[in-house]
């Protein structure tokens, strides 16, 4: 570690792998791009050892960290108080050291929301979508999208119980957006939405697109999760049914703002990040 990084605040994104991660990069340019001064790494925790890891890092002065794959649900436990949308989903992605005690959030569903309706100019007030799966994932991001009005949101999921658990620990949240919120199984979705999201681990195993074509509406939004090559083949079954596909890059620049904004006080500009991120896995695909 440099000298001048030692005198910064120290942040981390924690997970099992962790070399992938593209989040230092991330942070790094939005403590550029608003003059903070801190020093965001990885950080590698054994499988069975995210607690000390966790603890090791506060030691070290840590000020926050990004939790990612496995640990979300190991971080939600961690936490001495958690937010409204963090104890909704039931997973942390974001946790704060206040008052030597970790204060946790979940940033991915409004980090996704952002991306679709600022940056990709879709609104979902009035709107029919569908989510696909009921994992990790869908239960991050349901909340902040019932948050935006949707006429009607559709959880499907293989298994019909855990999505019906899943809508169960909305439906207040839906209630008070007015929005149908209901649950299928994938093998019949409906049909004709506006929005499509995939949050199962379809892409990350290689798997086909869980769902037919016929739940695509013309010039609908179809976004996966995943981004890079992960993400391809469920862009391209969207394009070539008519539909704009769209890959969870923006989503992942969006919850590390929101993440960023909540450590610091200050909101990161995101378009130029978002844009050499996507230039950078471009290149990396030729």
């Amino acid at each position: 570690m440099s000298e001048s990084s030692v005198a910064s605040d120290l942040y981390a994104v924690i997970g099992h792998p962790v070399a992938h991660s593209r989040s230092p990069a991330i942070h790094t340019a939005f403590a550029t791009a608003t003059g903070q001064r801190l020093h965001y790494e990885r950080r590698l925790a054994p499988l069975d050892g995210f607690a000390d890891t966790l603890a090791e890092f506060a030691r070290e002065g840590g000020r926050g960290c990004n939790i990612t794959v496995p640990f979300k649900f190991e971080a939600f436990t961690a936490a001495a108080e958690r937010s409204e949308r963090a104890e909704l989903a039931g997973a942390v992605n974001t946790l704060k050291r206040e008052g030597g005690r970790w204060l946790a959030d979940n940033t991915d569903g409004v980090g996704l929301v952002r991306d679709i309706v600022v940056n990709a100019g879709v609104p979902l007030a009035g709107r029919r979508v569908l989510l696909l799966g009921a994992g990790g994932a869908a239960a991050g991001v349901l909340g902040p999208l019932l948050a935006e009005g949707p006429a009607e949101l559709v959880i499907a999921n293989r298994s019909v119980d855990k999505a019906r658990a899943l809508a169960e620990r909305h439906a207040a949240v839906a209630a008070r957006h007015g929005s149908a919120l209901r649950t299928a199984l994938l093998s019949a979705p409906g049909a004709a939405f506006d929005v499509v999201l995939n949050a199962t681990a379809s892409s990350l195993g290689g798997g086909a697109v869980p769902v037919g074509a016929s739940v695509l509406r013309p010039g609908c939004l179809a976004l996966d999760l995943m981004y890079g090559p992960a993400a391809r083949p469920f862009l391209d079954w969207a394009a070539g049914q008519g539909a704009l596909g769209r890959d969870g890059l923006g989503m992942l620049v969006e919850q590390a703002a929101e993440s960023f904004a909540w450590w610091r006080g200050v909101r990161p500009p995101t378009a130029a990040v978002l844009a050499a991120l996507r230039a950078d896995i471009d290149a990396g695909a030729h």
